[in-house]
């Protein structure tokens, strides 16, 4: 046992003192680099990203959750080219990408994400097949606080035009420039399929008269479990943010939103959230 000690604070000597490795006498020293810290817990869980996709020929929102990764912008341009998922399309959700589409560079720089798409990104459709494809990348895109606008190329060059239409990407193009496929109202959390906990938190974007919309949660069997109004921070033909918690009692099961009608007290512009596991 006393062997074992002795040889143990040996090697710990040698080891401080530099050991073998030394360099002989006028070599230039090898330079030191400083070990990576441990990964953090923060940076090995799983990210929680976004893709823009489709419902009603307007961009909804659907949750993805990747592998940890610096990269979190390129994750979510290549879930969103894998397109919905099987419960997404039965719940409407639909892609105007197509299929054959291949990511083969992004970078971001001073705001901009410049994504490099191959060429099968602008072939076939229409203007609002075009439109909306360009404005489910920017969004995707431009969930990211480094992201503000985005510049495109297809198979490495840059393009000012996207398809036959035309649909303007140069300057670089931000969210503002895809009203028209925008929803009135656009709920970005919670997502299609999310757990929901009271109180449920809401946030997202709108364009209602005068800002204001209503916001129900319903249980499973359709019944009314709460109800908010809601007022986002502009209207009006200005778009603006939301952001409210809605407390119930129960198991919610859905989201609701809509534009009350000031006429005939109808449902404007409504939108249905699927909540829980279906």
């Amino acid at each position: 046992m006393k062997r074992a000690t002795l040889l143990l604070l040996g090697v710990l000597a040698l080891a401080a003192c530099g050991g073998a490795d030394e360099s002989p006498p006028g070599a230039e020293p090898p330079a030191t680099t400083q070990a990576p810290a441990p990964a953090t817990t923060a940076e090995q869980e799983p990210r929680q990203l976004l893709v823009y996709f489709l419902r009603d020929e307007k961009l909804g929102v659907a949750p993805r959750t990747v592998a940890a990764t610096e990269g979190v912008g390129a994750a979510a341009l290549r879930e969103l080219l894998a397109g919905p998922g099987e419960l997404e399309r039965d719940a409407g959700f639909q892609t105007a990408v197509p299929a054959e589409t291949e990511l083969l560079g992004l970078s971001i720089a001073d705001g901009v994400a410049t994504v490099d798409l191959s060429g099968a990104f602008a072939a076939g459709g229409g203007s609002l097949s075009m439109q909306s494809r360009v404005a489910q990348v920017v969004y995707t895109l431009t969930q990211f606080p480094t992201v503000e606008r985005v510049a495109f190329r297809l198979d490495g060059k840059p393009v000012e035009a996207i398809g036959g239409e035309g649909i303007l990407v140069d300057p670089p193009v931000a969210r503002a420039a895809f009203e028209s496929v925008t929803p009135i109202i656009l709920v970005e959390e919670p997502t299609f399929g999310e757990d929901a906990a009271s109180p449920l938190r809401i946030t997202g974007t709108a364009n209602t008269f005068e800002a204001t919309f209503v916001a129900e949660v319903k249980a499973p069997d359709g019944s009314l479990i709460a109800q908010q109004i809601v007022t986002a921070t502009s209207g009006s033909g200005d778009r603006g943010t939301f952001e409210a918690s809605i407390p119930f009692a129960g198991t919610a099961a859905s989201l609701v939103v809509f534009a009350p009608n000031a006429d005939d007290g109808g449902r404007l512009h409504e939108v249905e959230i699927r909540l829980g596991q279906p």
